[in-house]
């Protein structure tokens, strides 16, 4: 079976509220700190995927290591469908990850980069956001209709915050899904985050796009 990127969602909650203080107990004075759940084990996804506790708990140890540890486990604004994280788009760091029965839980540091200053400002407007998980494997189809196991060779590479969770419970901030969300709802929603992004980018009359 060859490896592909394989790229997964989850509904991000904050817990507390987003001040400069947050960071305080972290070691980051005057820094933005979020928690939520990044990743669920044992569940079926919105894309149709499970992935087994025990790899999740590999991967969650080797990522401890080798990217926690040094302070260089980052993330981007949003999913490229890279191999690598592109520090061009960098938006957070993520300080601390535990398990909590099947959810596996972090503390995520908002960068003061252009795109965490996005990130910030759109958590502060209220903004229901995702988080993804980005890593490189393969699947097995499994007898269950439509559903995939990933496959021991999986490597997570970083979780993303996006605007489109595909893991149930994933969001930042939790609201009830319903399939028959009418076209006014979907569009009010993405026209508020593109005006948040938009005043970020032209705060002096000159959009930087």
């Amino acid at each position: 079976m060859s490896k592909q990127v394989l790229i997964d969602y989850i509904q991000f909650k904050p817990i507390g509220s987003l001040n400069e203080s947050s960071g305080d107990k972290y070691g980051i004075p005057g820094g933005y700190v979020v928690q939520g759940v990044l990743q669920r084990a044992g569940a079926k996804n919105q894309n149709g995927r499970v992935y087994p506790r025990h790899i999740l708990e590999r991967e969650c140890k080797k990522y401890e290591h080798e990217f926690i540890s040094q302070h260089r486990a980052l993330g981007e604004l949003d999913h490229p469908d890279s191999q690598v994280v592109n520090l061009n788009n960098v938006s957070h760091n993520i300080l601390k990850i535990w398990w909590d029965g099947d959810d596996v839980k972090g503390a995520v540091q908002i960068l003061g980069t252009p795109s965490g200053n996005i990130l910030k400002e759109l958590f502060k407007a209220g903004i229901t956001l995702g988080i993804s998980s980005r890593g490189l494997g393969s699947v097995k189809e499994l007898r269950n209709e439509g559903t995939v196991e990933v496959q021991e060779d999986f490597e997570l590479i970083c979780w993303d915050f996006v605007s489109n969770p595909s893991t149930q419970g994933a969001y930042m901030n939790p609201t009830s899904m319903h399939e028959s969300v009418n076209k006014t709802q979907t569009t009010s929603k993405y026209t508020r985050t593109n005006d948040i992004i938009t005043s970020i980018l032209c705060d002096d009359g000159k959009c930087r796009i």
